[in-house]
C-alpha cells in the first residue's frame, strides 16, 4: 500500500439510522482517520424513502458535537427542496458549530425521485435544472460571504437578504460543486474549492474508468479556458458509481484509489457499508481499509 499516490480519502454516512446508532459511525470515521465525511441531503432517497431517514443539516450539527477533526459536509445539498437564502443560515450555523470543519457540496439535483415530487412541483428537465441551480449559487455564494442580497430572478427571489455574521472560514465555506456536463462544470470552475463527479452509471468497470478519465480531463480543459489554477480545485470522485462497491475489500479499496489519482482526482469518495440494499457490506473491511491503506493517503489539503 505504500506505493500509493496520495490523494484523500472520505466516507458518506447515509442518515438512515436514529442518532443513537448512527453517532459511533461518525465518530470511527474520524479514528480511522478519513479526511472528509459526508452525509446525503434528501427528504428520501430512492426505494429508502420509507425510512428511516433523518435531515442533513441536524445530523451534521450533531456529528460535529462528536468529532474535532474531520471535515463534514452534504453530498450533496440541492434546490430541489431548499431556497438558497434560507439555507445560508443553515450553512452559516454549520460551520460555527463545527468550528470551521463545513465543506458544502451542492448539485442540480436530480432529475426524478421523491425530492422531485413530495412537495408537489414538477420535475424541472436537464437545461432548467442547471438555469436553477445558477440562480441557487448566485444568491448563496454572497450570502455565505455576509454580503446582502437583492436578487430577482424566474427560480428564486431575495430582498435585502442578509448573512450576518458570514461564514467562520474566509472567505467563506468552500463548495464542493457536482457536475457531469459542461454547464455544471464550469459552475464548479467558477464557484468552487472543489468538484466532485459520479461519472454515470455503466455496466462495465473498464468502461467507467475510462469515462472517468474523459470527465477529469474535459474538467481540466474547463479550469484552463476559465483561467483558474488547477491546484486551487480539488477534484472528487464517487467510487460507488462504479459498477463494483469500492470497499468490497480492502484490496479493490486500493486498486480504486490509484486508478483514481491516475485520473487525476485529488479525493476519494466512499460510502459506509449497510446491512442490505444500497452499498451492503461488511464493516470489518472499513477496519481493514484504516490499518492497512488510509495510513498511505497523506495528501495535505490545499486551502480547506
Amino acid at each position: 500500500m505504500a506505493g500509493l499516490t496520495p490523494v484523500r480519502a472520505g466516507i458518506v454516512i447515509l442518515p438512515d439510522q436514529r442518532w443513537s446508532a448512527a453517532a459511533g459511525r461518525w465518530r470511527r470515521a474520524e479514528e480511522y482517520g478519513f479526511a472528509h465525511a459526508w452525509t446525503y441531503d434528501h427528504l428520501g432517497w430512492r426505494d429508502l424513502v420509507d425510512g428511516p431517514w433523518f435531515d442533513a443539516v441536524p445530523t451534521l450539527a450533531a456529528a460535529a458535537g462528536v468529532t474535532s477533526r474531520v471535515r463534514l459536509g452534504t453530498m450533496v445539498a440541492s434546490p430541489n427542496f431548499r431556497h438558497p437564502v434560507h439555507f445560508a443560515r443553515e450553512v452559516t450555523a454549520l460551520d460555527d458549530v463545527s468550528g470551521g470543519r463545513l465543506t458544502l457540496g451542492v448539485g442540480a439535483g436530480g432529475v426524478a425521485g421523491f425530492d422531485n415530487t413530495v412537495l408537489g412541483g414538477e420535475p424541472l428537465p436537464p437545461r432548467a435544472r442547471v438555469d436553477r441551480f445558477t440562480e441557487f449559487l448566485a444568491i448563496l455564494d454572497p450570502l455565505l460571504r455576509d454580503e446582502r442580497v437583492t436578487y430577482h430572478g424566474r427560480y428564486y427571489t431575495a430582498v435585502d437578504a442578509r448573512g450576518t455574521p458570514g461564514s467562520l472560514q474566509t472567505p467563506r465555506v468552500p463548495l464542493v460543486v457536482a457536475g457531469l456536463g459542461p454547464r455544471s462544470m464550469r459552475l464548479a470552475a467558477r464557484y468552487g474549492a472543489g468538484w466532485v463527479t459520479t461519472v454515470g452509471r455503466m455496466d462495465s468497470l473498464d468502461a467507467w474508468w475510462r469515462a472517468a478519465r474523459e470527465s477529469a480531463a474535459r474538467f481540466a480543459d474547463i479550469l484552463a479556458a476559465t483561467g483558474r489554477d488547477p491546484s486551487t480545485v480539488d477534484r472528487y470522485v464517487s467510487l460507488d458509481a462504479a459498477p463494483v462497491y469500492s470497499l468490497s475489500s480492502a484490496a479493490y479499496y486500493a486498486e480504486a484509489v490509484g486508478r483514481a489519482a491516475e485520473c487525476g482526482f485529488t479525493d476519494v469518495l466512499s460510502h459506509w457499508p449497510r446491512a442490505e440494499s444500497w452499498y451492503a457490506g461488511d464493516e470489518a473491511v472499513l477496519d481493514d481499509v484504516a490499518a492497512s491503506v488510509l495510513p498511505a493517503l497523506t495528501r495535505s489539503p490545499h486551502g480547506l
